[in-house]
């Protein structure tokens, strides 16, 4: 396992060892054939496993938001490199322009056709700001749309991966109708004919994320977080506060147990020890298997079935048995 390059503040006993393994794996190579200290890199190496283990097993609401957003956490393309064969990215909105916050297109999954799409947040300087950190303007919402659209047009099922802070809250975007394009891009999902399943990545921010996420189920990464505000917005409002981010986590119940819980989400993807950023390549084997799982359950359902399956799920959420 390739030990993370960014550890968050919950790690720095793993990032302290992890620099004593590497320090003695120096010198171990210089000594003896590199072979004099074996057994004390074993025992370290071991200790950092264990370590990581016990630390992620009992993550907070709020560490988990910071694994949820850690910079080198698997992003949309990762999950399309892994996942998809053949895939043909489809650019623009038909009305203003291409936005590559949501990126889009067709491909088999599996050995099926299908119209896949997501966030996508950039992994570097020069991919943050093409992608705009993953927050769409209107025409990536519209993209979304025009994407569905020809889903239903063709028989396609729908995969979508939702990873964003929330959409673009510029001049610009509110100029476009981002309101109205969000709700659009809502509405084409619940009516959609065929089947929609979206998994929660990362960070499913407010209407930016449930505009990718109107969907027949709605998977979450074990320690994504999907929420309607972030932690601190909600403490900026709540208390004019913003460092008081931790106690609105923690208020919130925006990780899996408590989405799956209130019937937010449908199903919680197990992630490796140490989270889906220290094993990208095994978190997206995970992802895809719990997809073609539930793709699968949703496969002889019609049309009609598939819009009323979406309607009783989304019309449960929030109910308390009160008349």
């Amino acid at each position: 396992m390739t030990a993370p390059r960014h550890y968050l503040d919950f790690e720095r006993p793993i990032a302290d060892l992890e620099a004593k393994i590497e320090e003695l794996s120096r010198v171990s190579e210089s000594a003896s054939g590199g072979k004099s200290f074996d057994s004390e890199l074993a025992a370290l190496r071991k200790r950092v496993d264990v370590l990581r283990r016990d630390a992620y097993a009992k993550l907070d609401p709020w560490q988990k938001t910071q694994v949820a957003r850690h910079p080198e956490r698997p992003h949309f393309m990762d999950y399309v490199a892994g996942l998809i064969d053949e895939f043909v990215e489809l650019r623009g909105d038909r009305k203003f322009g291409d936005d590559q916050a949501i990126v889009g297109g067709l491909g088999r999954f599996r050995g099926q056709a299908v119209v896949v799409m997501g966030h996508e947040k950039g992994w570097d300087t020069t991919t943050r700001l093409k992608h705009n950190f993953g927050m769409a303007r209107p025409e990536g919402y519209r993209k979304a749309v025009r994407l569905m659209d020809l889903a239903e047009d063709f028989g396609l099922p729908v995969l979508t991966f939702v990873d964003t802070a929330g959409a673009y809250p510029g001049i610009g975007a509110e100029e476009r109708g981002q309101a109205e394009a969000i709700a659009r891009s809502t509405e084409r999902g619940l009516m959609l004919g065929v089947p929609m399943i979206s998994t929660v990545t990362g960070e499913g921010g407010s209407g930016g994320a449930i505009a990718l996420a109107a969907a027949n189920k709605v998977l979450i990464l074990e320690h994504s977080i999907y929420s309607v505000i972030s932690p601190e917005g909600a403490a900026s409002i709540l208390w004019r506060d913003g460092s008081r981010a931790k106690d609105a986590a923690e208020q919130m119940k925006i990780t899996g147990p408590d989405l799956l819980k209130f019937g937010i989400v449908d199903r919680i993807v197990s992630e490796p020890p140490g989270g889906a950023h220290s094993d990208p390549a095994t978190a997206i084997r995970s992802v895809g298997d719990a997809v073609a799982e539930e793709l699968k359950a949703l496969s002889d359902l019609s049309a009609e079935q598939l819009k009323k399956q979406r309607a009783d799920r989304f019309y449960a959420i929030g109910k308390t048995g009160i008349a």
